[in-house]
Parts: structure tokens; C-alpha cells; sequence
């Protein structure tokens, strides 16, 4: 009974990620592990603030918007589709990331500190090339007016650069969005013309234009130019 008792312990003890350590700092595995459930919990706002998926997902909705459709495509298939496009657009930074910090950790190569920097890096060398010089001179003011560190080892602060990304790509993604919606709207304009110009007054133009818009946007392979479009729009 010992011995398979002491065997069952130790097969517990070898333990996984959530298991206490026998050996080193029970303080620091505790650090650790909650690092990484509050890195899990975040994810979702960490991939929009640091990505490209708030161009995609802007210019989406303002696509089905001038198009007149209000749910279809549907916001999942919209968001699964921004959310796909990001990964292909972020694979070189992912990847990157991962090779230089998240797999030295794992092998107990570096520490978090040192982990934590590497994996930012890449990150921040994407959003410096994405970002307008005016929106991080804009944030880079505020912060000295305020009395906040502008930079970390000679670099822009993240908390610098992180909303300086989001208002250019916010403003990209209209950008983008205007052109995609103009010729609906040159659409809209002829059919109200026509409709006007007949007498037909009580028939709304939009329940006339809208299959002639969904009828360029196919012919025109609508979908394969404004997802190139997007994904080339990145540096």
C-alpha cells in the first residue's frame, strides 16, 4: 500500500501548470500563473488594440451598410472573417513573437521580465510602421503635458503608441469605408432620379436600388478586391 501510495503521489507531484512546484519559489510560480489567466482574460482587447482587426472589421460594416443590408452578412460571419484576416496579416509578428519570446520561456531560457519584452517587440515594430507620425506626435504631447514617460530604452512607450495605432487604423478603416460606399451611394442617387422623375413617390429608391447594388458588387468580385485592398493597405 506504500508503495503504490507513494507512486500516485509522485505522479501528482510531477505536475502540470496549475500544480504547486515542489522545488523554488511557491511565490513566483503564483506571479506566473497569474500572469498568464490575466494575459488569457485580456486577449480578446489585446487583439484589437495592438492588430489590424479594427480596419477589417470597420470597413466590413460599412460595406454592408452602404450596400442597405442590415443583417446579412451576418456579424459573425463578419467578425470570423476580420478575425481570420487578422491572423494572416499578423502571422510574420505572431510567429516572430513566438520564436523569440514565448518559446525561450517555455524552455526556461529567459525569465518573464525578458519574455515580456521580446514579445512586445515585434509587436511594436508592426504598429510604429502602421502608425501616422501625427497621431504619435499627438499622444506623445499629451503625455508630456501630463508628466508621463514618453519612452522605455530609447522607444516609444506602448502606452504611447498603443492608442496612437488605434486612432490611425479607426482611421484608415473609414477611409477605406468611404470609397467601398460611394458608388452605392451614386447607385442610390439614380434610382431616386428615376423614381422622382416618374412620379413614383411612394416607393422607397432603396427598395429598387438594393438589388442593382448587390448586383454591381458581385459583377465587380467585390469581395476579392476590398479584402486585397485591405490586406495590402498593410506595411
Amino acid at each position: 500500500m506504500m508503495v503504490f501510495t507513494t507512486a500516485a503521489l509522485a505522479q501528482t507531484a510531477d505536475g502540470g501548470l496549475f500544480q504547486t512546484p515542489l522545488t523554488g519559489s511557491v511565490a513566483s510560480w503564483i506571479v506566473r500563473t497569474f500572469g498568464l489567466l490575466t494575459v488569457l482574460s485580456l486577449a480578446p482587447g489585446i487583439l484589437v488594440m495592438v492588430t489590424s482587426f479594427p480596419r477589417f472589421i470597420i470597413a466590413f460594416s460599412i460595406l454592408r451598410t452602404g450596400i442597405g443590408l442590415q443583417s446579412a452578412p451576418a456579424n459573425m460571419i463578419l467578425v470570423s472573417l476580420a478575425l481570420f484576416m487578422t491572423f494572416y496579416v499578423m502571422a510574420p509578428t505572431f510567429d516572430k513573437a513566438w520564436e523569440t519570446g514565448v518559446s525561450p520561456l517555455l524552455e526556461d531560457q529567459i525569465d518573464e521580465e525578458e519574455a515580456i519584452k521580446r514579445i512586445a517587440e515585434p509587436f511594436r515594430d508592426f504598429m510604429l510602421a502602421n502608425t501616422r507620425p501625427k497621431d504619435i506626435a499627438l499622444f506623445v504631447d499629451l503625455a508630456i503635458e501630463q508628466g508621463q514617460q514618453t519612452e522605455t530604452d530609447e522607444k516609444i512607450d506602448m502606452r504611447v503608441l498603443v492608442p496612437a495605432f488605434m486612432i490611425s487604423e479607426i482611421r484608415r478603416g473609414f477611409e477605406i469605408g468611404f470609397l467601398v460606399v460611394l458608388p452605392f451611394l451614386v447607385i442610390d442617387l439614380v434610382v431616386a432620379t428615376i423614381t422622382m422623375a416618374m412620379g413614383m413617390m411612394m416607393l422607397p429608391p432603396t427598395a429598387i436600388s438594393l438589388p442593382f447594388k448587390i448586383l454591381f458588387f458581385v459583377l465587380i468580385d467585390g469581395w476579392n478586391l476590398l479584402v486585397g485592398s485591405l490586406v495590402r493597405s498593410f506595411i
